[in-house]
């Protein structure tokens, strides 16, 4: 079970900012701009690699929800980067997709 599963079931706290029946957005504990928002599936999806084509309209709603929360918490004018890693070298960390709603600063180009 991945942190992000505690998370979903109640067993590890979080600051929640969104929550739905397909979705959920808390900030993260280990921020890497001054707004960094993860938004996850409810349902366990290991990253991008594993989406199937039933995983559609979740993989669809994750991105509203990215964008519903960045309308709350007042980022659309500045603007913000949404970010997905996949694997290892892709710098994913935990085996759970999740998008990286990140904001606050200018944000460089190349990211890595």
């Amino acid at each position: 079970m991945t942190v992000f599963q505690k998370i979903i079931d109640g067993q590890i706290p979080a600051d929640v900012v969104y929550e739905d029946d397909l979705a959920m957005a808390f900030r993260d504990v280990a921020p890497q701009a001054p707004t960094h928002i993860l938004v996850i599936p409810k349902r366990a999806i290991r990253g991008v690699s594993a989406v199937r084509e039933a995983d559609k309209e979740v993989l669809g709603h994750l991105l509203w929800v990215a964008s519903v929360v960045a309308q709350r918490e007042g980022l659309t004018e500045a603007g913000y980067r949404l970010v997905i890693n996949e694997g290892r070298d892709g710098g994913q960390t935990v085996p759970h997709l999740h998008v990286h709603l990140l904001a606050g600063r200018a944000l460089n180009w190349p990211p890595g």
